[in-house]
């Protein structure tokens, strides 16, 4: 039997085959892309270090025999071992930014970025924002986007895992940030110091039985990353707990909970909660501000 690469010689061969490779297959979307053709598009094209956006004059294109042996290779890879393509890839793509990613991190893929893209308006208002905290960074792509929104602002990437602030490092030097952010090694705010005007964070917040029962490529992910006890919210708490001594007044607090926003809502019955609503997908993030936390502090 003769290897595919044999038959398959242009770019679109190759994301013809994808497509019909991963339409057969049972790997699962949630890492970026949601369908086949998204799919296919990165693998093959990012592969080849081709652009996603206006590649038509590449189409027909001869790939090289190594650059077959690679596209095709990633293809099995990726349906035989269930692998996230960012991480077959070493990058994803946030707020239309790239990122270095690997193992000791998630992939990238939380609504947050919307919220930040829309300045976190009309939460914020008119507060001027001097420095922001992104707890439980990983790789560093919301504390990031907030630093190319925020232009002005001074950003702490937060995480208890010093390997996940190593591919952090590597994004702030990817970005050329090194004189507006930096990385600390903190259990939730155990050595976090001062205030700031925004605390962003998409903690772990799978509860055990999601855990259990999620596909395959969630698996190669970091479960320090996604486990968060019975209910996920064990970070959650402690977050809430701990934010109103770091929140500048009238500062925002912003933290992305998934598929644990009922019990949260269950735990905290009488906290003054906005759920944002997404134009572009994705729920369970909550916003709050320093005064409404402060008061809801001072009647419990």
């Amino acid at each position: 039997m003769t290897s595919p690469i044999e038959d398959l010689h242009t770019v679109r061969d190759y994301l013809r085959y994808a497509s019909s490779q991963f339409a057969a297959s049972t790997v699962f979307f949630g890492h970026g892309t949601d369908n086949v053709w998204d799919e296919a598009v990165q693998l093959v094209l990012r592969s080849l270090h081709l652009p996603l956006e206006n590649n038509t004059l590449f189409l027909d294109a001869r790939l090289t025999r190594e650059e077959r042996e690679l596209v095709h290779t990633r293809i099995r890879r990726r349906i035989d071992e269930r692998i996230p393509l960012a991480y077959l890839l070493g990058e994803a793509w946030f707020m239309g930014m790239p990122f270095h990613v690997d193992e000791r991190v998630l992939v990238p893929r939380s609504p947050i970025g919307e919220l930040i893209e829309n300045g976190f308006q009309p939460w914020l208002g008119d507060k001027p924002v001097a420095r922001i905290l992104d707890l439980c960074t990983g790789s560093g792509c919301i504390g990031i986007g907030a630093a190319s929104v925020f232009e002005s602002a001074s950003v702490d990437l937060a995480d208890i895992s010093l390997d996940a602030l190593a591919v952090a490092e590597s994004n702030i030097e990817l970005h050329e940030l090194q004189g507006r952010a930096r990385t600390v090694q903190s259990d939730v705010f155990t050595d976090i110091r001062g205030q700031y005007d925004i605390i962003v964070s998409n903690p772990p917040y799978v509860d055990a039985e999601d855990l259990a029962d999620m596909p395959e490529e969630f698996h190669h992910e970091p479960e320090l990353g996604l486990a968060a006890g019975d209910d996920g919210l064990d970070i959650a708490h402690r977050i809430i707990a701990g934010a109103l001594e770091h929140l500048t007044p009238g500062g925002l607090l912003v933290v992305e909970v998934g598929n644990s926003r009922a019990a949260l809502d269950a735990a905290y019955p009488d906290l003054p909660l906005t759920w944002v609503e997404f134009s572009n997908g994705g729920d369970g993030v909550f916003v709050i501000s320093e005064q409404d936390l402060r008061q809801w502090q001072e009647r419990n």
